[in-house]
């Protein structure tokens, strides 16, 4: 697990994000999860950081055209290894689950935490992410009693039809018998 401070998780890489705002209250409530790679298919390298920073080259890849003047961002990221980097304190609202729904209730990144997984729909993530969004979920569910572990979910779950992260890769109950 980690500590919680001010809405930073401690011991963990810091890459401040300007791509998120103030949460309408003061409710976390959700935790989602979600992959990147950038561009797809391929791991590390500094792109995914860029496009949560605002300043990805979008030249740099042909595939990043479609991302220029996208503002998007997460609450953090595990990368394969399980090294984590923290965008947006979790009291903020990171700018990660667009259009979404989740039992009846519209907006979810008005109450909800966003982790990406570095990675695909269909290449297997690493021990080491899920032991890494294990710890993570443990320490939020600790430090905000709304979050539960039935309220942990896939972007694919809160927006179908228009996400599949973390897809079929993702081994649920692995995660969950690890909570």
């Amino acid at each position: 697990m980690f500590a919680i401070e001010q809405g930073w998780l401690e011991g963990v890489t810091r890459c401040p994000s300007t791509h998120c705002n103030t949460r309408p209250d003061d409710e976390i409530s959700l935790l989602v999860v979600h992959n990147i790679s950038l561009p797809a298919g391929q791991f590390g390298g500094p792109f995914i950081d860029d496009l949560f920073l605002g300043c990805l080259n979008c030249t740099a890849h042909p595939s990043f055209a479609d991302l220029k003047g996208l503002e998007v961002s997460a609450h953090c990221l595990i990368r394969r290894d399980g090294q984590v980097v923290q965008y947006v304190p979790f009291n903020q609202r990171a700018w990660h689950a667009g259009v979404s729904m989740f039992e009846g209730r519209s907006n979810c990144n008005d109450f909800s935490v966003g982790i990406e997984l570095e990675g695909t729909d269909t290449i297997p993530y690493t021990d080491a992410q899920y032991l890494g969004l294990a710890a993570i979920a443990k320490s939020l569910i600790k430090q905000y009693p709304k979050l539960t572990k039935a309220r942990i979910t896939g972007h694919e779950h809160i927006a179908p039809g228009r996400k599949t992260d973390p897809g079929q890769s993702f081994d649920w109950p692995h995660f969950l018998s690890l909570l």
